[in-house]
């Protein structure tokens, strides 16, 4: 029939689609490993709510994307597993009465087993669905990054720069240097999601077995799949190509307060201050600091030592932001040595 031929032409499709995004995937996070190891000791400010928090690494930032896409490899494995199910044979709906052997015909065709009811066989496009699903949350993890990359690029940050492979300069200001294809990527994302929620509203009403709403599976599946390979293609050579500023990425760590946290941490570990109670020290130190205009770290001891008597000139060691990032070696921390296992490891079991 028409209708098992044409859901096991479309999961042949699928399942060639999730291994074409699975290599690009894994050629994104090579490349997210070899810039991360030429800057597993390059310090930046760590943000959350996009505010100054605590210095981190750029590695350990790049890192951090590095799982996200291992984590969308992840569910492509697990969702292609779960379509290998060969619907041909299930006919219109019914099955047939001629004696064919569906489980040769699964294993000629790569499939694990033939479909187990001929209802659903027709009916399922669960694996349409997964496939959009699962590329929905891996554009959104590139959109993340491109964002990040689109902060970095500009003035205010002036982290990293893009070459005129990936940015374009302005119709009328000569200065101007635009992270277009960064852009381009957060803007695709809306595209892909909207073509998730455009096959869920398709199916959301349909009686079994097949009906000709089922069409309209084809338009955002091959939309998506183009989109998200071009997406993918643009960040892996933004990624190769980006220049990354380390000395503004130090001095922005140095500004903000970064290092607050390491002298209420010290507090606690030196002078058995209950957390509460040197998160409240701290705060009354950085409002001092913040009063004459200066870090944290450029306040005099008198200063502190008003607040806080047990505090000694050591805190000037403790409130540096290359000894806050080093301190931070547990598991997964953004200590360069940290970074480095964690690229290692990277390179003989994520890839």
């Amino acid at each position: 029939s028409r209708n098992d031929q044409v859901v096991t032409d479309l999961k042949l499709w699928v399942r060639d689609a999730f291994d074409c995004l699975d290599e690009n995937l894994k050629k994104l996070q090579l490349t997210l490993i070899a810039k991360a190891k030429l800057h597993s000791d390059t310090i930046m400010p760590g943000f959350t709510h996009l505010q100054s928090a605590q210095p981190v690494t750029f590695g350990h930032h790049l890192m951090a994307y590095f799982e996200m896409f291992k984590r969308d490899r992840s569910r492509i494995k697990d969702a292609r597993s779960r379509l290998n199910e060969c619907p041909l044979g299930a006919a219109a709906l019914a099955g047939t009465s001629f004696p064919i052997d569906r489980h040769m015909v699964a294993k000629e065709l790569g499939f694990d087993v033939p479909a187990a009811n001929s209802l659903d066989s027709v009916s399922d496009r669960d694996f349409v669905l997964e496939y959009l699903s699962v590329t929905s949350i891996c554009v959104i993890h590139l959109s993340r990054l491109a964002e990040e990359m689109i902060l970095w690029c500009s003035k205010q940050f002036g982290f990293i720069k893009l070459s005129d492979e990936f940015s374009t300069g302005s119709s009328i200001m000569p200065q101007k240097r635009n992270p277009d294809a960064a852009e381009l990527i957060r803007a695709k994302s809306g595209r892909v999601v909207g073509n998730l929620n455009t096959m869920l509203v398709v199916m959301k009403g349909l009686p079994l077995a097949y009906s000709k709403d089922m069409q309209e599976d084809k338009e955002p599946l091959f939309d998506t799949h183009d989109t998200l390979v071009l997406s993918l293609a643009a960040m892996i050579g933004m990624i190769g190509d980006m220049v990354v500023d380390k000395e503004k990425m130090f001095l922005a760590a140095l500004v903000g307060h970064s290092t607050a946290t390491d002298m209420a941490d010290w507090l606690v570990k030196k002078h058995n201050f209950s957390f509460r109670d040197a998160h409240m020290i701290v705060g009354k130190i950085v409002k001092a600091a913040e009063a004459r205009g200066c870090e944290l770290k450029d306040l005099d001891l008198l200063s502190m030592r008003k607040i806080e008597p047990k505090i000694t000139k050591v805190i000037y060691d403790i409130l540096d932001v290359e000894a806050s990032v080093k301190s931070k070696t547990s598991f997964g921390g953004t200590s360069p040595k940290r970074v480095k296992e964690a690229i290692k490891k990277a390179k003989i079991k994520g890839i």
